[in-house]
Parts: structure tokens; C-alpha cells; sequence
């Protein structure tokens, strides 16, 4: 095969894949579930960012006089010049008479940020070695034995035991939630190039003795890009509900910067005399993790073959 011909098989397997790739994408976004988490995702992802617009006062500001007050109670609020001001606390406020709607607004940024990034991380560091491990074969029983250890501890006690070594902060934590995501991320990349590795396209470029990184970056890796948005939706619920789990049992994100996991753990106490301080928090956190699993769930029946054939 001469070096014109294998640049034409090569491009025009590229352009097959794109054309492919672009016609999923169309048929995901007239998928009824994708539109549906999409909306309600993107609305709390404005929400996150737009917390300081959005939020009536400092998430942190301490105010004795306007404890535990319910949902909807006129509040005076003085300010640090002398003056005074009258608001409404449409959540209500808690035990140190902090708004409730403004630390559940500013806890977007963090719940969200946590979500995104380990599905990030997890996502980058599996592909690197799930690639290595289904593609040079004495690494793989090496490898694959790490990953078996790492998936046999339950990941929110291996995440619990990782936050306790290290000071509790936002970069603890989703290191924390990240290394029991990562196994599962390199099985899925492994299976894939395990089976794609076979394919006659890639035997047929490493008998023309195209390199090994370009053979894994450049003709394995684009078929792991669909599974591995699907994955990165499902990685991205599950960190959230871990952060909140840590943050509630006090191990998480410290208590100055809010987040639901900790707003909801201040309010515990008292949550039979004022619910709205757990109540509000968890709606946010239900619909958003909700929100994430309805998209997820539509783009794997775009993305997956096999479910595609019944959409």
C-alpha cells in the first residue's frame, strides 16, 4: 500500500466517522430525553453561574436576630453602615439566620463544579490507561488486577477513608470521588479497544507500520468518544450525590463554603420544627442529579447501537 493510498483510506474513513458521528448528535437532540434533562440541566448550570445576580444577600452573613425564620418572612436587616433594610427570605433562613435561597443558589457552583470535574478527570486519566491496557497486552493483566482491587472497596467508603488523610476542601473531594470512578472508566475503554483493535482498518495501518500512539489516538480512541459521554453523565450524578454524602456526614466541603450536601447537615437537627432547610436544598439536588440521568439515559439509546436500532 503506498503512502497516497493509505492518506485517501484514511481520510475517508475520518469522513465516514464525522458524517456518522454527526447524524447521532441530530438524532440525540430530537430524543425527548436529552431535550428534557439538557433544559433542566443548562437552567441549574445558569443558576450556578449567575448566583451572584441571583442571590438577594452574602451566602455567609450571620444575622442572630433573623434565626430559623420560614419561607416567605419579611426580615430587617441591618447593613454594615448603621442603615436598615427590609427583605423577604423566600426559603426561609437557618439556625445562624444565613439565607437559605442564597446559600442553595451559591451550592450550585459548588455541587455542579464537583459533578463536572470528576467526570472530567476520571474520564481523562481511564482513557490514557484503558488504552494502554487494551492495546499493549503484557500491561493488561497488570493493570486490570489494580483496577479489580480499586473496585472491590465500595467507593463512598474508599472516598470517606481518601478525605480524611488530606485536609477537607473542594480539590480533596473530587480527587477523592475520582479514584473509584476511574476503574470503571478504563474497563469501558479497555472493551472497546479490545474489540476495535481487530478491525481490518487497524490491522491494515499497523502492516503499513504507522506508529503506536497514532494507532491508539487517532483510530481507537474517536470510537470511545460516544460510550464515553454516556459514562461521563452517569460519573457526573453519582459525584454529586457522593459530595453531598460527605459534606452531610461533615468529611466534605468545609461548612464556610456552601454546597447542598452541608446545608442540608446544618438543618438536620431541627428539620422537624424547619424542614425548609433540608427540604429546599434536596429539591435542587434531586432535579439536578435527575436532570443528569434522563440525559444520560437519552444518549445511550442515541449513541449505543444496539439501543439505537429500537429508537
Amino acid at each position: 500500500m503506498t503512502v497516497a493510498t493509505e492518506e485517501l483510506v484514511d481520510s475517508a474513513s475520518i469522513a465516514a466517522a464525522s458524517t456518522k458521528r454527526r447524524s447521532l448528535w441530530l438524532v440525540a437532540l430530537r430524543n425527548p430525553s436529552v431535550i428534557i434533562g439538557g433544559v433542566i440541566l443548562l437552567f441549574m448550570l445558569a443558576i450556578g453561574i449567575l448566583a451572584p445576580f441571583l442571590g438577594t444577600v452574602d451566602p455567609t452573613r450571620i444575622d442572630p436576630a433573623a434565626r430559623n425564620k420560614k419561607p416567605g418572612t419579611e426580615i430587617t436587616m441591618r447593613l454594615d453602615d448603621g442603615t436598615t433594610v427590609k427583605r423577604v427570605a423566600m426559603f426561609g433562613t437557618d439556625s445562624l439566620g444565613r439565607d437559605v435561597y442564597s446559600r442553595v443558589i451559591y451550592g450550585a457552583r459548588v455541587s455542579l463544579t464537583v459533578g463536572v470535574a470528576v467526570a472530567l478527570v476520571a474520564i481523562a486519566i481511564g482513557v490514557v490507561i484503558g488504552l494502554i491496557s487494551g492495546y499493549i497486552r503484557w500491561l493488561d493483566g497488570i493493570i486490570m488486577r489494580i483496577m479489580d482491587g480499586l473496585m472491590a472497596i465500595p467507593g463512598i467508603l474508599l472516598a470517606i477513608a481518601l478525605v480524611s488523610i488530606w485536609r477537607a476542601g473542594l480539590i480533596t473531594v473530587v480527587f477523592a470521588i475520582v479514584v473509584p470512578d476511574v476503574p470503571r472508566v478504563v474497563r469501558l475503554v479497555r472493551s472497546i479497544v479490545l474489540t476495535v483493535r481487530e478491525e481490518p482498518y487497524v490491522e491494515g495501518a499497523i502492516s503499513v507500520g504507522t506508529p503506536t500512539w497514532v494507532l491508539m489516538f487517532r483510530h481507537i480512541l474517536p470510537n470511545t468518544v460516544a460510550p464515553l459521554i454516556v459514562q461521563g453523565t452517569f460519573i457526573a450524578a453519582a459525584a454529586i450525590l457522593v459530595e453531598a454524602a460527605l459534606s452531610f456526614l461533615g468529611i466534605g466541603i468545609p461548612p464556610e463554603i456552601p454546597s447542598w450536601g452541608n446545608i442540608m447537615a446544618e438543618g438536620r437537627t431541627l428539620f422537624r420544627v424547619f424542614p425548609h432547610n433540608i427540604f429546599y436544598p434536596g429539591i435542587f439536588l434531586a432535579f439536578t442529579v435527575l436532570a443528569i440521568n434522563i440525559m444520560g439515559d437519552g444518549l445511550r439509546d442515541t449513541l449505543d447501537p444496539k439501543m439505537s436500532k429500537k429508537v
